[in-house]
């Protein structure tokens, strides 16, 4: 499987945007799909993640309330909205699929991984 995130960029605090990641080569409809995220000069860290069928969505704390991920298995696409976005969440955005049809933070439940986007947050 390989995947693409996309639809980063520049955007006031306050703000939204939309990230959708795609597979070009296989479905993974049947698993889970994750979204990380790198800060500039940190880890990288965990986001949200969402089941195979997405009936399961988990958040982390920092974003809970302001971020929703959703998919549709028929496109093959994961989205991830971002609304209320502060300077705080500026960084490269990752989409990874997990091992299974249910997967948590720990990045080691992940198998593939994308290229992924910067969102860059202004004050």
């Amino acid at each position: 499987v390989q995947l693409q995130a996309s639809g980063g960029g520049l955007v006031q605090a306050g703000g939204s945007l939309r990230l959708s990641c795609e597979s070009s080569k296989r479905t993974f409809s049947n698993n889970a799909v994750g979204w990380f995220r790198q800060p500039p000069g940190k880890e990288r860290e965990f986001v949200g993640v969402i089941s195979w069928r997405g009936g399961r969505t988990s958040y982390a704390d920092s974003v809970k309330g302001r971020f929703t991920i959703s998919r549709d298995n028929a496109k093959n696409i994961v989205d991830l909205q971002m609304n209320s976005l502060k300077p705080e969440d500026t960084a490269v955005y990752y989409c990874a699929v997990a091992k299974g049809p249910y997967s948590g933070s720990d990045r080691d439940g992940y198998l593939t991984w994308g290229q992924g986007t910067l969102v860059t947050v202004s004050s």
